[in-house]
């Protein structure tokens, strides 16, 4: 189903390949990673189209599988030269020149009158698990069957948190912005729900026939001291069981790139390095390639998700294992959030450390991956941990 401002069209086409043609190509000459085109998600569940990962479960959320805003008006902030560039251009081919340059009159009137200051007093909300201690350590165990019997090395399981939501989401990412500064960080108001997220990790990024995927895995807690954040660090890094997943996934993902990048272009750039964020570490690694000739960067899109970081390997029979452990559809979590430029570039952020708020729920998913050598306890504290950032800046955690 596709829906614009004024109607609703039922197509008989998969969603990507409507999405490769529906968004407009132009390529123009200015100095900005994304200059119009598509901003939203793609869910984890969207690879129901293309792979069969089991039955569909319930849809607790009830959101489309894939959302994507078209936008021809664009404001550009540049952090550092603390300038603003704002873009006005004819998508649609409705508008002319005089159109355009109302356009920008309407926008810099409007930044002359709004003005908000963050605010001061918390927010305030009680998260509560879906699933208890318990039944995740049995879930983490029925996984582990499953490696032992050499069906899969490695199963992502993931649980959500929900919790009453009455405030205003766009104070909750400014809060974000300031207590968990990442990489990707972003807040979509779809009208009737709010995406908001502060994303670690990379599923994809194409610029020209350049691909760079950076997989993630491994994590420890941040420590109090800093020479308590040293010694986690070098226990992350000679942790065999950490060690033995992430080489997995960097072998994963060299296994991706190569369905839409020539082979010989395929480069391992970074090689487990800790990053540090607000709660946790990770080890990350960054391989990159080169686009095939005939393939675009959405061609690159359906090749990757979801990430092998946040469903396992191999990737598909991780995906029909986690479709009969876990109890909801997944939605936007472990799905993809970003943008995909009318130059045909695409920036794509893996929809984790990410909530979504509708008819005033909140919820927070977070996982981790399973491997023969996994500690149940401990992969449950390892979602929560991962949960901490967005918990903590609703200013309450339970």
């Amino acid at each position: 189903t596709v829906k614009t401002d004024t109607t609703i069209e039922e197509i008989n086409e998969k969603p990507l390949e409507f999405v490769k043609h529906e968004i407009p190509r132009i390529d123009l000459e200015l100095p900005f990673p994304f200059y119009g085109g598509a901003i939203g998600y793609m869910s984890y569940d969207l690879i129901r189209n293309y792979q069969r990962i089991g039955p569909l479960l319930p849809d607790e959320i009830k959101m489309p599988d894939l959302h994507l805003l078209i936008y021809q008006d664009v404001l550009i902030f540049d952090h550092q030269k603390q300038t603003l560039t704002i873009i006005a251009l004819d998508l649609s081919g409705t508008r002319d020149k005089l159109a355009l340059d109302k356009a920008i009159e309407v926008i810099v009137g409007q930044l002359k009158e709004h003005q908000t200051e963050l605010e001061n007093e918390g927010l305030t909300l009680q998260f509560k698990p879906s699933i208890d201690q318990s039944t995740f350590i049995k879930l983490v165990e029925e996984a582990q069957q499953y490696i032992e019997r050499g069906e899969v090395l490695q199963v992502v399981l993931s649980q959500r948190m929900t919790a009453r939501f009455v405030d205003d989401p766009f104070q909750l990412y400014r809060r974000l912005r300031v207590m968990n500064p990442s990489p990707y960080m972003y807040y979509i108001d779809f009208s009737d729900y709010q995406i908001i997220g502060t994303s670690p990790e990379s599923l994809l990024k194409v610029k020209g026939n350049k691909v760079i995927t950076n997989p993630i895995a491994g994590t420890r807690p941040r420590g109090k001291t800093k020479a308590e954040d040293q010694r986690l660090a070098e226990e992350l890094l000679a942790d065999r069981k950490e060690l033995l997943e992430h080489e997995m996934l960097i072998n994963l993902s060299r296994s991706d790139l190569e369905q839409v990048c020539h082979t010989e272009t395929i480069h391992l750039t970074k090689h487990m390095l800790i990053e540090r964020y607000q709660h946790v570490m990770h080890i990350i690694s960054e391989l990159t390639g080169e686009l095939k000739d005939n393939l675009t960067s959405i061609d690159a899109l359906l090749g990757l998700l979801p990430a092998g970081t946040v469903s396992g390997a191999p990737k598909q029979r991780a995906m029909q294992i986690i479709n009969q452990l876990e109890s909801v559809r997944r939605g936007v979590y472990a799905g993809a959030v970003g943008y995909i430029n009318i130059n045909g570039d695409l920036d794509l952020a893996i929809a984790i450390r990410t909530m979504v708020i509708k008819d005033q729920i909140a919820y927070v998913q977070a996982g981790a991956g399973i491997v023969a050598e996994s500690d149940p306890r401990r992969e449950y504290e390892e979602t929560l941990n991962k949960a901490k950032s967005l918990v903590e800046a609703a200013n309450k955690i339970t």
